[in-house]
């Protein structure tokens, strides 16, 4: 069994904004030389989430108005009244969502399913530069 680290570099616009992460990720799994294993998506920082979904027109107006529904940027938050930087709802919608996600690979293909993409969604209320963590596993 292999372990092989890898970074995907990005920029990102905050606000719920939502980057597909999929071709990049089966880049990493492709240039490993593993056929089966694992592969861990990490997204650094208390301030960005990685999960799937549909990347498609619709869900990516759906699912910042939800987070907007589940922690509005409005509200007050403890958080604000430490820092003073206005993004406590970024890190409770960050902490909802999880930083990583596990997906299995086969054959050197990812095992997704047909409408499913890798995605990091940035809840920051700023652009942000980031450096997503790619862990394989395998061999």
């Amino acid at each position: 069994m292999r372990i092989l680290t890898d970074f995907i570099e990005l920029s990102s616009r905050g606000k719920s904004d939502i980057v597909d992460l999929t071709e990049r990720v089966q880049e990493c799994v492709g240039k490993s030389g593993l056929s089966e294993g694992q592969v861990l998506v990490f997204a650094p920082g208390a301030t960005a989430g990685i999960t799937t979904l549909e990347y498609e027109p619709g869900l990516k107006k759906d699912i910042p108005e939800a987070l907007d529904r589940i922690a509005p940027a409005d509200a007050d938050y403890h958080h604000n009244d430490t820092w003073h930087d206005g993004n406590g709802h970024s890190h409770v919608r960050a902490s909802l969502l999880g930083p990583s996600l596990a997906v299995p690979f086969k054959d050197g293909r990812l095992l997704l399913g047909t409408w499913q993409q890798i995605v990091l969604i940035d809840c920051d209320n700023r652009p942000r530069s980031r450096r997503i963590v790619v862990q394989l596993t395998g061999e």
